[in-house]
């Protein structure tokens, strides 16, 4: 299986407009970033976990040719806002794209996105496939195994997902005991770290830091970064063994 990550940054992605400081103006691509996306490929099945506002770009540059899916971790913006742009899928592919969501973020599908479902028949309107999905029911796409793991994000329930042995998770700052039996013991773990200080609905990435040792991944990768983390390659050097800074593009095989 191969992870790619096809974006890295926050909600307001780096740089942010208007922001002069060294990260939003640094020369190294690594400090340039997306909103959070991750690709999953198998031999025969392509995966796309959340479709941001910079969706169409990410599968431009990235050469994704066939998408089967993409699987919603929740309704905020910065992870929904591009699905309109699986029209061009739609197209090629012939058939709608299955789109694998909780009841929560279906409706905020339905409610921003209401002429694609109140005008299906529309000529080039998306054309999309809704499956539910809850946190205590593992699913197939294709050949991957997805086994939801529910996390917090302040007061709003969002999943994660482990495929594998590799877990990714998204936009959490706490996950109850029982759900975090499922993160033990990944060979490779993502997990986001936004920035130092302390934050409402992120974890910071110290405590990233120690969700990842308790989880005893053999390899983390921070994501969903903010400009405030630092630049990418001072903060790199600073971390534990076995523990990066995801960036943009970073493509790694897993099992």
């Amino acid at each position: 299986m191969r992870v790619t990550f096809t974006g890295t940054g926050t909600s307001q992605g780096v740089p942010i407009i208007g922001c002069q400081c060294a990260v939003c103006t640094s020369t190294d691509k690594r400090d340039n970033r997306l909103r959070t996306s991750v690709l999953i490929e198998s031999e025969n099945t392509h995966v796309v976990i959340d479709a941001g506002p910079d969706f169409r770009y990410q599968m431009l540059r990235s050469r994704v040719h066939q998408l089967d899916a993409i699987v919603f971790t929740h309704s905020h913006k910065d992870h929904i806002a591009g699905l309109d742009d699986v029209r061009a899928y739609n197209f090629f592919q012939q058939k709608p794209m299955d789109v694998y969501a909780t009841e929560e973020t279906q409706m905020a599908l339905r409610r921003e996105y209401a002429y694609i479902f109140e005008n299906a028949h529309y000529p080039g309107v998306p054309q999309i496939r809704l499956h539910t999905i809850t946190k205590d029911h593992p699913f197939s796409i294709g050949d991957l195994q997805f086994l939801p793991v529910e996390v917090t994000h302040y007061e709003m329930k969002v999943l994660g997902f482990r495929i594998g042995d590799f877990t990714y998770i998204t936009d959490a700052n706490h996950i109850d005991a029982e759900e975090f039996e499922k993160v033990k013991g990944s060979k490779v773990l993502v997990l986001n770290a936004l920035r130092h200080q302390q934050h409402v609905s992120h974890y910071t990435l110290s405590e990233a830091i120690e969700v990842a040792r308790a989880a005893q991944a053999e390899t983390t990768y921070f994501t969903h970064i903010s400009h405030q983390l630092g630049l990418h390659e001072p903060t790199e050097s600073e971390l534990p063994n076995g523990m990066h800074l995801a960036y943009d593009c970073l493509s790694f095989n897993t099992e």
